[in-house]
């Protein structure tokens, strides 16, 4: 069989996967621009596969790249006021049921019906039916599994003689233990616990991995976003304080300037063996590898949860009973997070339409297996795992350089979080960019910063989320909530 060697990536794929290109050079002329995050996280795959592409196809693949912050007015203004400079993007699943609302997005249904090569149901469920779905219609193609889960450094947990904690108590008991000590052997103190908190860099996720064991006890379909029966906001409670007060404390055991980090100072530091945990996503274990400090020296679980919770019919913290807490383990709640939900293609509605079906091709090939199930195994792609063979088959696991007990832990871990009956679902409805990268990031670092105190935190966010709903119209919003999390219609 003829392979075609990558330099960067260093797999080999079989020819046969060209199959669904046969057409030679079948694109010349047409250009496909690309909008998404500056790389090489995301974008440098983008750019990399896509000049693949071009060589089988002849559509020349233009990536371009804004700041996170950006990338959602850039799409809405350029596809809203008929401009048009992009014909796709790859960004944040979440934004794009907003899109489809205005109809700017092509409904790729159709392609995927048709396409085997797509192996559709190697897919793991969320991906498949909430990540790559708006009311039953394909619009995007996941590109990268993405949610929150716990990492810890099994060696320095070893050496303190510590076990990977289960809840957030046990979390702060092992951060007493280990904060302070030298971790990689410079001499110098390190921390028990990196984060990343600086403004408009997706720290707004982290609350919610921290907050959500202690909101949603009844699975996926309770919520943690709003009240599935009233439409009120879920934020102006005991659950939701007991959330922040751990967030802020949490600060206590990490760098002195986190709220001035972005993900990418805390894995610059992770890698260089100064954290012993973390809250972050699959990127972690695979870009250890690029690190003699921390090589396969860390383990993964789902997120810390709690033996506390909020009690929405009495509106206080109770401790986990069968009731209450239906789905704990050894009566504590876990709830891991679907943040972000994953870097995802889609396109616009209004692309040329050869130019659709192209950009259709391109991220089909992406997401193929042949390539995917390499490309979440690289750290530098920012890709994680999404497909059935991805989490199965440890092969290509170990050939980027995992061990099998590493690579156990970190699939078991991701596996863990995703099986999870009470896995809490990212917010997918028209305004999510709104609510969570605006208004909860704004008062979020604001509570950080020691501006405002938690009940006005609760309070400016509450009033705040309730003005956007009343623009979308609270009936169509709290319809397209429930349907998020398998509900019917009762508004």
């Amino acid at each position: 069989m003829l392979k075609i060697i990558f330099k960067m990536i260093g797999c080999f794929i079989p020819i046969v996967m060209l199959a669904g290109f046969a057409s030679a050079k079948k694109y010349d002329g047409v250009t496909i621009r690309v909008l998404s995050r500056p790389g090489p996280v995301i974008s440098g795959a983008i750019d990399k596969r896509g000049k693949e592409f071009t060589q089988m196809t002849g559509a020349k693949v233009i990536v371009e790249e804004l700041p996170y912050a950006e990338l959602f007015p850039k799409i809405l203004a350029d596809w809203t006021q008929g401009t048009n400079s992009l014909d796709a993007a790859v960004t944040s699943s979440a934004w794009v049921p907003e899109l489809v609302d205005m109809g700017l997005v092509a409904d790729l249904s159709d392609f995927v019906a048709n396409d085997p090569g797509l192996k559709i149901d190697d897919i793991t469920p969320y991906f498949r039916e909430f990540n790559q779905k708006v009311n039953g219609k394909t619009y995007t193609l996941t590109l990268d599994g993405d949610f929150h889960m716990f990492y810890y450094r099994t060696d320095v947990l070893n050496r303190f003689s510590q076990e990977p904690p289960k809840t957030w108590d046990e979390w702060f008991k092992v951060a007493e233990a280990i904060h302070g000590k030298d971790y990689n052997g410079d001499g110098e103190p390190d921390y028990a616990s990196c984060a990343f908190k600086r403004r408009a860099a997706q720290s707004y996720f982290t609350i919610w991995s921290v907050a959500a064991p202690f909101i949603q006890t009844k699975g996926t379909s309770q919520g943690v976003f709003f009240n599935v029966d009233t439409g009120k906001p879920l934020i102006n409670n005991p659950g939701f304080a007991e959330g922040l007060r751990v967030y802020k404390k949490m600060g206590d055991y990490g760098p002195p300037d986190e709220l001035n980090m972005d993900i990418a100072d805390v894995r610059s530091m992770y890698l260089k063996g100064r954290c012993a945990m973390l809250i972050e996503w699959g990127d972690t274990s695979p870009l250890a590898l690029d690190s003699d400090v921390v090589r396969n020296l860390w383990g993964a679980s789902q997120m810390p949860g709690s033996t506390r919770v909020w009690n929405r019919d009495t509106n206080r913290l109770e401790n986990c009973n069968p009731t209450l807490c239906p789905h704990a383990i050894n009566g504590v709640n876990h709830a891991p997070f679907g943040a972000f939900g994953g870097w995802s293609g889609y396109i616009n509605k209004n692309a040329d339409p050869k130019v659709i079906k192209a950009a259709y091709e391109l991220f089909s090939y992406m997401n193929a297996p042949e390539q995917s199930n390499v490309d979440v195994t690289q750290g530098w792609t920012g890709f994680n795992p999404y497909r059935y063979s991805q989490f199965n088959n440890v092969d290509n696991w170990l050939e980027a350089g995992f061990t099998r007990s590493s690579a156990a832990s970190y699939l078991n871990g991701l596996k863990e979080s995703l099986n999870n009956p009470n896995f809490v679902s990212d917010l997918r409805i028209p305004g999510a960019a709104q609510y969570t990268s605006v208004i909860l990031d704004t008062e979020v670092a604001r509570f950080l910063a020691g501006e405002i105190s938690a009940q006005q935190t609760m309070e400016n966010i509450e009033e705040k989320w309730e003005e956007v709903t009343d623009d979308f119209g609270m009936k169509k919003q709290m319809n397209l909530y429930r349907a998020t999390l398998g509900l019917r219609a009762a508004f």
